[in-house]
């Protein structure tokens, strides 16, 4: 990662490891807790530096060492290292604080919620007001599409279920297409590699939303064959009359298969 992101996110890491480490329950004797907070144990834990960097930069550390309780799907840093490119870095920018906590809310369940709860949970409501679906597929939990790898990491005010993915709310899912920089193809590329696992994970709609956004930035690219071009328009002004969801995914797929095709 470059120098001058670095410079801009270590003030955000100091500041979520001196709240942690300031936080009334880390004190000798204070309210009785010899555990640390979520914040505190995120930090402690050593690979949980991206999640703190973000939960600083949306303000949203203190929200987090309050009593709770609450349960944390905390992606690891490899986790958000998976992420489109330039999804991170535009998320984290002061004019997109309001979407960070959005994503960031996502991944908090009012409660203490033990992993054998979870595992008998079709969904679960988070604090961004969106629900996430639950599975249990090949002996392993899942959240969305992401793996829950570790599970019940206890804190003083609440639980730590680690997953190896970011859970993106289905609006932000659709962003993270059209943030894509290198070539047409590669956006192609992307935005079926993002939207294959939520269709087959039943998130038809943020799938959906996903190939949408990739059309209609390819339809206007210079990088992309005039027959590529129109072939897009027209199946986003067919998808545009489409009510049901699945039908409009395909109708998008299809036509970014073809312009794949083209430029490959």
């Amino acid at each position: 990662m470059n120098s001058h992101i670095l410079a801009r996110w270590f003030p955000a890491v100091a500041a979520a490891a001196l709240l942690a480490l300031g936080s009334p329950g880390l004190l000798a004797g204070s309210h009785g807790s010899a555990k640390p907070d979520i914040v505190a144990t995120a930090i402690k834990a050593g690979s949980f530096k991206t999640l703190a960097k973000a939960l600083a930069a949306a303000d949203l550390v203190e929200a987090l060492q309050g009593d709770g309780p609450f349960t944390v799907l905390a992606p690891t840093d490899e986790a958000f290292a998976k992420l489109p490119a330039g999804t991170l870095e535009s998320l984290l920018k002061p004019e997109n604080k309001a979407r960070l906590q959005a994503v960031l809310k996502y991944h908090v369940i009012t409660g203490k919620v033990a992993a054998k709860q979870v595992a008998g949970l079709d969904t679960a409501k988070t604090l961004s007001g969106a629900e996430v679906k639950i599975a249990f597929e090949d002996g392993r939990l899942r959240v969305n599409q992401a793996r829950v790898v570790k599970t019940d990491v206890a804190a003083s005010n609440g639980l730590i279920h680690v997953i190896d993915e970011v859970l993106l709310p289905p609006e932000t899912a659709a962003t993270a297409a059209s943030a894509a920089k290198g070539p047409g193809l590669e956006v192609v590329r992307l935005a079926i590699r993002r939207g294959v696992p939520l269709f087959n994970d039943g998130q038809v709609q943020a799938c959906a939303a996903i190939y949408e956004v990739a059309a209609l930035s390819l339809a206007e690219r210079s990088d992309v064959p005039t027959a590529g071009r129109r072939r897009l328009r027209k199946a986003l002004a067919e998808a545009d009359d489409q009510k049901d969801l699945s039908a409009r995914a395909w109708t998008l797929r299809h036509a970014l298969d073809e312009l794949g095709t083209m430029m490959n």
